[in-house]
């Protein structure tokens, strides 16, 4: 992986030396590794990360509200083969051609090991996790249609991340390597920053990254400013031809930032306290 001053990371990714080792921990006792942390800290892109560095394939679960532990196994369309039986050509006595992976499948089935992404796992209902326990602890599973048993022909390495929407259960927390985290210190954040925009004023930055910590330490907001946003905040201050000076004041673009009614109008009113003149800039 890339060094990047005390954190190493791989292309535009960084890291603590912590979630690093972690990384590797769980690598190595072939654990599933959940991480925890709020929106934007960088869990998803630590799986392409991971997945880049070693240069392996990435296979990504997004789950949704609606995501059933089956759907990762393997779907059988019943409703196609029936639509065949009617009005196909095709045999329909062979139920394999109806039968396909889901992603823990594909990670399973593929010739060489793989990244296997589960993203998001707090979003399904609380018995999702457990629904799993037993495909990640024998990383097989049975597909009784076809009467066969998918074996993992390399076992994947696999990334769960989670934003503590809802707890999860013990029994699957027992089977888990665990890392959360926290959101980027100031150096840390300056660090992501010129990895992404290496050119960018440094007395522009410097004045961002000190009105970015002030408004997250704002008690009160319902949704406070992720990474990304902030990498987003700071291209639109450069392209916007911004004054430095004027940024801890004005809060200029502040929409990019916050995305609640009520915290837009308490940052307004914490600016206008402070003697802000001119509120919110726009381009």
């Amino acid at each position: 992986m890339k060094q990047v001053h005390s954190y190493q990371g791989t292309g535009d990714y960084i890291a603590s030396p912590e979630l690093l080792d972690t990384v590797g921990v769980a690598h190595k006792l072939g654990r599933p590794l959940l991480i925890k942390g709020e929106p934007g800290t960088g869990k998803t892109m630590l799986a392409q990360s991971v997945a880049e560095g070693l240069g392996k394939e990435l296979i990504v679960w997004n789950i949704k509200s609606t995501t059933k532990a089956q759907e990762g196994l393997y779907v059988y369309d019943t409703v196609q083969r029936l639509y065949d039986s009617q009005f196909g050509e095709k045999d329909v006595g062979d139920i394999k051609q109806y039968v396909k992976l889901g992603k823990l499948g594909e990670a399973f089935n593929a010739d060489e090991q793989v990244v296997l992404l589960i993203d998001e796992i707090d979003k399904a209902d609380l018995e999702f996790p457990n629904d799993l326990l037993w495909e990640l602890d024998q990383m097989s599973f049975y597909i009784p249609e076809t009467r066969e048993t998918v074996k993992a022909r390399q076992r994947p390495i696999v990334i769960i991340t989670s934003n503590a929407e809802k707890e999860l259960p013990d029994a699957f927390l027992r089977r888990c390597v665990f890392h959360y985290i926290e959101f980027p210190s100031p150096e840390m954040m300056e660090e992501i920053v010129r990895v992404h925009y290496p050119d960018i004023e440094k007395r522009l930055l410097d004045q961002a990254l000190k009105a970015f910590y002030w408004l997250r330490d704002m008690s009160r907001l319902q949704k406070k400013a992720s990474t990304s946003e902030f990498l987003d905040w700071v291209q639109a201050l450069s392209l916007g031809g911004i004054a430095p000076d004027v940024i801890a004041d004005q809060l200029p673009f502040l929409g990019i930032l916050v995305k609640k009614n009520d915290d837009y109008k308490m940052v307004l009113d914490k600016l206008h306290s402070r003697g802000s003149r001119q509120g919110v800039r726009g381009w």
